[in-house]
């Protein structure tokens, strides 16, 4: 089954492709973000401690 991402409304270019992170105590936390594909755009929305925001800039880890 191939994977199908929706499109992003903001850019109507870029999809959105989810993005997982690892929690404080070390498990894994699936789809904590989601990212459009279209560097141009920038859009993303995120859930960090249960709080839904979006527009934050996303970066690669350091670690």
């Amino acid at each position: 089954m191939e994977n199908s991402y929706p499109a992003c409304l903001k850019c109507n270019i870029g999809v959105l492709i989810p993005l997982s992170d690892y929690g404080r105590e070390g498990s894994s936390i699936r789809y904590k973000a989601w990212v459009c594909t279209n560097p141009e755009c920038g859009f993303s929305i995120r859930i960090d401690n249960g709080e839904i925001s979006r527009g934050s800039e996303i970066r690669m880890a350091t670690k």
